[in-house]
């Protein structure tokens, strides 16, 4: 008797619960659809923007950049940067015209090897620092191109920092001790011979099975005469 009283009890909770919840509901209502076509509305926006809006934009901007890169193949860089004025509009127009787009992103990237090659450095740094990502090709690659404008601009301490974090970032046998061998060039070229065979070391010991490393020792015999 006992277990089935309990048993009534626990349904006449239950019960009791279910009916404040359809009384709130009851009292209610009007908000909670309110909310409820507020949040429709705003998916069906937000995939009506995607649909309609944002993937036709970017593959325009991917078709625009498919130009682009005919030009930068073959070293017309003001030409890949600013357009043709026929049928392209040139990176910088991309970069301006398709922000917030993954094509736009890259195009920053290439409007600052543009600009690079052209030796304009400032707007070469202007544009890789738009770049936006965090994978472990692209992004140590843009920041070993940022290391290279401020090395060409005199800001060889801050290059050989920005060479030492895109090796770091890479962390590849390929990518790590090329951006090495930059960072201790630069810092054997401003007599930071320390520094240097530091450097020499790190791909000698972290890097030993790459291509840079094959020929290390001479580099760090070469620096060890000088200190």
């Amino acid at each position: 008797m006992a277990q089935k009283q309990n048993a009534n009890d626990e349904m006449d909770k239950v019960n009791e619960v279910l009916s404040s919840s359809e009384q709130f509901i009851e009292k209610n209502q009007k908000g909670i659809f309110l909310v409820i076509g507020v949040i429709i509305i705003i998916v069906a926006v937000w995939l009506g923007l995607r649909h309609f809006y944002f993937e036709p934009r970017e593959a325009t901007a991917y078709a625009e950049m498919f130009k682009g890169e005919f030009y930068l193949d073959t070293d017309s860089f003001q030409l890949a940067l600013q357009g043709n004025d026929a049928d392209y509009m040139g990176f910088e127009a991309i970069v301006e015209n398709y922000s917030h787009t993954s094509a736009a992103n890259l195009a920053a990237v290439y409007a600052g090897i543009c600009h690079f090659n052209l030796g304009n450095y400032d707007e070469a740094l202007r544009y890789f620092k738009k770049f936006k990502a965090n994978d472990k090709f692209i992004s140590p690659n843009v920041i070993g191109m940022i290391a290279n404008c401020q090395a060409n601009i005199g800001n060889t301490t801050e290059a050989i920092s920005l060479f030492e974090t895109a090796a770091k970032k890479a962390d590849n046998e390929l990518f790590s001790p090329f951006y090495l061998q930059k960072a201790a060039t630069i810092a054997e070229a401003t007599e930071d011979y320390g520094k240097a065979l530091s450097l020499y070391q790190q791909i000698k010991n972290d890097y030993a099975t790459s291509a840079t490393a094959r020929d290390i020792d001479k580099y760090i015999e070469r620096v060890q005469t000088k200190l």
